[in-house]
């Protein structure tokens, strides 16, 4: 999509949102202006208008669905690759990062205006609603406008159910509304009508949208595959949510979500990137700057210099580091835990633990060995790893585990500021793969069929050992979570694959598993090989509870020491205080009081 498209579709949806205005009267339209009456008639002028929604989309603070990374300043905060750092993955202790840590530590309040990716995004749903006003009017096959039809109830659909997701009942609105319009003062629609209304729009974006639009994937608009990903996830989330919370309704939606995610997987074009390197293709493909063509990647966000570009790579290290959490839930090579694997050998020494785990440990955290490989921090010439506060500058983490996931040097050496271009994966593959595992295990039809499909292609890329239906281990770690051992592996599958994806925070709500956010984020044992190695440090200590032995504690003598989790409020998100000032009738989320 060019620059011009961009200009010319925002300048229409101007034109549509912000005048509309027209002689009744004389039925007379300007011959120099694109108004609303003389407008829709063409395929293009639909596919202009629904490039609108792309353009908005951009805006990951109001409208955080098609996640990318926001440009300039605001690619601190503003990326996919941020959203981690909600939940137990990683750990910022980065100023301009207190909104994560204190919704993470429990420790938010009631905001007086929307927060980041929060309460707010509604005109987007005001863009939409007018298009499908509209689309009709064009004088063209009715199978053709349906395209555009579900591309935008697609997008309507995909809002909403990321606005139920973090404050439950949503103000529901299906048609362009308007100064006089009752629904501006009415009550939220409860969750469960909503959501039916959301599955509807999803429903109808699968059967409509093209399995191709021709674009090659340069990225372009999404398709019915990547529609199909987006039912998918909305379903699981609501099934698993409704389960674990005793909402309502799960096993409907759990069956949506496996059966959406098992067409894609059996009759869509997508498979996993592999070229039989299980000690790269994990993270390849997550640290170039164009995507195009790659076979996993169903939606991609691409960034180009004098188009629109973004400095998130020079806002790498503001996630702070990977959890001891996180890295702790890498299994070993014999396909066991570290809990159970003799193979473990331990993380006395920074480099040990390491040694005979999966690879996408090693391709998503940075071994020493690696800095040259990766030109870490742009062959600044230190050793790494390096935590905060050591002398010498460079790169620096709270927890000593620095992330190269994501990482491209090459996108920031010689650029000048916010020129990066380093684009961002909104939907692949893998995590279809990941959901129909989940969804046939949580229903209890799960067969190794299944596995066979889903959680072991993800495990041959990395040449690691099959889940085996009959052999599956009960890692001491979630034996008191009150779920299957089955479940646990599936569920730390997709903590380790989808790592840094924007996932976990919602996966944790799901689940109700919001008390892991009240175990303190920890780091690298403090061992004497560490005291040795970090001399300088800031960063305080702790004993583990479980182990008994000293780790980095990454909050320690900061507000955010002693995490807290409230069941009662915290599974959703406080709304504004201004939001409810407008329109009272709206009411406080339960808790939140």
């Amino acid at each position: 999509m060019k620059k011009n498209l961009f200009n010319y579709s925002f300048a229409l949806a101007a034109t549509f949102l912000l005048s509309g205005c027209n002689d009744d009267l004389l039925e007379k339209y300007p011959l120099d202006q694109i108004t609303n009456e003389t407008f829709w008639n063409t395929e293009n002028d639909l596919a202009v208008y629904n490039t609108t929604l792309y353009n908005q989309v951009r805006n990951d603070e109001q409208i955080p669905i098609m996640m990318g990374h926001r440009d300039g300043f605001n690619s601190h905060f503003g990326s996919i690759w941020q959203q981690d750092e909600l939940s137990d993955n990683m750990a910022p202790r980065e100023p301009r990062h207190v909104f994560f840590q204190e919704i993470r530590a429990g420790k938010h309040n009631i905001p007086s205006n929307p927060d980041w990716f929060g309460y707010q995004g509604w005109n987007f749903v005001r863009t939409v609603n007018v298009g499908m006003a509209n689309y009709n009017k064009a004088a063209i096959p009715q199978a053709t406008k349906d395209r555009y039809i579900g591309e935008a109830r697609l997008f309507r659909g995909w809002f909403y159910a990321e606005k139920v997701a973090k404050y439950g009942d949503v103000p529901y609105v299906d048609r362009e509304l308007s100064v006089d319009s009752e629904e501006l003062y009415a009550a939220r629609m409860p969750r469960k009508e909503a959501m039916q209304k959301i599955l509807a729009d999803l429903n109808f974006a699968v059967e409509k949208l093209p399995a191709n639009w021709g674009d090659g994937n340069a990225p372009g608009r999404i398709n019915r595959w990547g529609a199909l990903l987006v039912k998918a996830r909305v379903c699981l989330y609501e099934g698993t949510f409704n389960k674990y919370h005793g909402a309502g309704e799960s096993k409907m939606w759990l069956e949506e979500a496996a059966k959406a995610a098992k067409e894609l997987i059996e009759k869509g074009p997508y498979r996993l990137y592999n070229t039989g390197n299980p000690s790269s293709d994990y993270n390849a493909y997550h640290r170039i700057l164009d995507l195009t063509g790659n076979p996993e990647v169903i939606s991609w966000r691409k960034y180009k210099l004098g188009i629109i570009t973004n400095n998130v790579q020079g806002y790498f290290n503001y996630t702070g580091g990977a959890t001891k959490s996180f890295v702790e839930d890498y299994l070993c090579t014999d396909g066991l835990p570290i809990s159970l694997s003799p193979l473990y050998k331990g993380d006395e020494k920074f480099e040990d633990a390491f040694e005979n785990r999966d690879p996408r440990m090693r391709q998503t955290v940075l071994h020493p060995a690696d800095t040259k490989k990766y030109n870490y921090h742009l062959g600044d010439g230190r050793t790494y790893p390096r935590l905060l506060g050591v002398p010498g500058g460079g790169f620096q983490t709270t927890t000593g585990y620095h992330i190269i996931k994501h990482y491209n040097a090459d996108d920031m050496i010689g650029k000048a500021f916010n020129t990066s271009e380093s684009p961002a994966i909104t939907l692949r593959l893998a995590e279809a793969l990941l959901i129909y595992a989940e969804a046939q295990a949580e229903l209890g039809i799960i067969t190794q069929g299944d596995l066979d499909i889903s959680i072991n292609k993800l495990r041959d890329r990395v040449k690691m050992p099959p889940m085996v239906l009959s052999n599956i281990p009960v890692d001491p770690r979630y034996t008191k979570d009150g779920i299957s051992p089955l479940i646990a592996e599936i569920r730390r599958e997709r903590r380790i694959e989808m790592f840094m994806e924007g996932l976990r925070y919602d996966d944790l709500k799901r689940w109700k598993q919001g008390k892991k956010l009240e175990v303190p984020a920890m780091g690298i044992r403090w061992s004497a090989d560490a005291q040795a190695r970090f001399k300088g440090t800031t960063m305080q200590t702790s004993t583990d509870p479980v182990s008994g032995k000293v780790y980095i504690d990454v909050y320690k003598g900061t507000d955010w020491a002693v995490p807290v989790f409230d069941e009662a409020k915290h599974y959703l998100w406080p709304i504004p205080l201004n939001s409810l000032a407008q329109n009272p009738a709206i009411k406080q989320n339960p808790g939140w009081e």
